[in-house]
């Protein structure tokens, strides 16, 4: 069954993000136009033409609190959830089209790392819509609003996505690293090669 698609102008995202006024991000907007989108999903975590718009200045500064960070893009097609990922930072998404996000707390994962997928809910994002999304938020790829393609900015604290570091088993946690200052619950219908297998339920689709 689809799920029931919210707005993240209505309260209910209050608990997972905010959308942020004030900035203009048009310089961003006219780079994402010109960025590929696939007919699967591509992300790119690092991109110069973005990073080199003033607009990045201005979001490290009030998003960021003046921290180093990157700009890169996730677009394509997609309609499944297929794993939720976090960070310690929140992400900023600068949507260039509509798109749909599906979101959870990280506050609801089990001591085993494992998370039940009917807690979660979904919200449209408005294209030209700036969204921060907390650190405590789960979230993954966007997904297909009205049948259309997907295309974002993506923006986190330098690093963030890249190679993973060496493994160490220090905590319980420490199994859902997939990536540096990313942790992953996969569903195993996603079959994503190293993920942990965590997501329990359905893998929730808005199609």
């Amino acid at each position: 069954m689809p799920m029931k698609i919210l707005n993240v102008m209505e309260p209910a995202f209050k608990a997972y993000g905010k959308v942020v006024k004030g900035l203009d991000v048009s310089d961003l907007l006219a780079v994402l136009e010109k960025t590929p989108r696939p007919d699967d999903v591509i992300y790119v975590a690092s991109d110069e033409e973005m990073e080199a718009c003033p607009s990045m200045e201005k979001i490290a500064y009030s998003l960021f609190g003046g921290m180093p960070v990157q700009a890169g893009y996730c677009n394509g097609s997609n309609y499944l959830l297929n794993a939720v990922e976090y960070h310690r930072d929140s992400e900023v998404n600068v949507a260039l089209t509509d798109l749909i996000l599906i979101l959870g707390k990280e506050q609801d994962i089990a001591e085993d790392g494992t998370y039940e997928t009917a807690k979660m809910e979904a919200f449209l994002v408005p294209a030209g819509t700036v969204v921060e999304v907390y650190a405590t938020t789960l979230h993954y790829a966007p997904c297909n609003a009205n049948g259309n393609k997907f295309c974002t900015a993506v923006i986190l604290p330098k690093g963030t996505n890249t190679e993973a570091p060496a493994v160490q088993n220090n905590t319980e946690e420490d199994k859902l690293l997939f990536a540096r200052n990313k942790w992953l619950i996969a569903h195993k219908d996603a079959k994503i090669p190293g993920a942990f297998e965590g997501l329990i339920g359905e893998n929730l689709s808005v199609k």
